[in-house]
């Protein structure tokens, strides 16, 4: 159920001390916390918001980007404000698939392609890959959604001329394994795995529906084909808040 009006929040204290957003924003986070907004629920607009309480919409506003800073709600660009959902389990092990993954957990999978070009390898990605410094690699930046909620974003690196295409074929399918299968790579393998964490970049922010500044995982990868051979380098950046990362043998 969505849209639906605060229940009997607490009246604002006027002159105790407290601004009002803040008073807001606490009245949200125990409505939340009480389960009259269950996870992945929309919240009311900031107008209705600003009726029931007797403010501007700009003081809800300021009190919804308070809860956002926290990862209690996640506001998105013209579809509203939601209840964070609790954190999904992500295994990371030698067959890692961000769709099977998330089969696994029950949410839909997709990934959308944001951009793609060709580059010259850098000493970080020329070592990943086994290549020569400033050999053409082709680069994809990605977008990973389950249940169309942003997950992880993600620049990855390709040799050319070996994956020449590949962008066009996963802009089509929306699915690396899928793309790679029509450039004659019938497996793949995690080869190593590095994790760390940062906090994100107004444009990353942008891309995850989160606030500035929020905390993202950033899981440097390299995989490998079923030869062996070095196929792929990706540096991946996780929504903290939404993910659960496993390690699996």
């Amino acid at each position: 159920m969505t849209d639906r009006p605060l229940q009997d929040p607490q009246p604002l204290r006027r002159g105790a001390g407290l601004t009002a957003w803040r008073q807001i924003a606490d009245s949200i986070e125990a409505a939340i916390a009480e389960g009259r907004y269950g996870p992945g629920e929309k919240l009311p607009s900031e107008t209705q918001f600003a009726e029931r309480f007797g403010v501007n919409r700009h003081t809800v506003r300021r009190a919804v980007a308070a809860l956002s800073e926290r990862g209690l709600v996640r506001a998105t660009q013209g579809g509203g404000t939601f209840v964070e959902a609790k954190p999904l389990h992500y295994p990371i092990g030698p067959k890692t698939r961000f769709s099977e993954a998330m089969a696994r957990v029950g949410r839909e999978a997709r990934g959308e392609l944001i951009h793609s070009a060709e580059a010259e390898a850098n000493p970080e990605v020329a070592e990943a890959l086994g290549v020569k410094i400033g050999a053409p690699v082709l680069q994809l930046v990605t977008l990973h959604r389950a249940d169309e909620v942003p997950i992880s974003v993600a620049r990855t690196w390709l040799p050319l001329p070996r994956f020449a295409g590949l962008d066009e074929t996963y802009r089509r399918t929306g699915s690396l394994t899928r793309a790679y299968a029509r450039h004659a790579v019938s497996d793949y393998s995690r080869l190593s795995t590095r994790i760390s964490a940062r906090t994100a970049t107004a444009d990353e922010a942008a891309h995850l529906d989160l606030a500035v500044g929020r905390v993202v995982l950033v899981i440097d990868s390299v995989n490998v084909n079923q030869r062996g051979q070095r196929i792929q380098a990706t540096r991946s950046l996780f929504a903290a808040d939404r993910v659960d990362l496993v390690i699996e043998p």
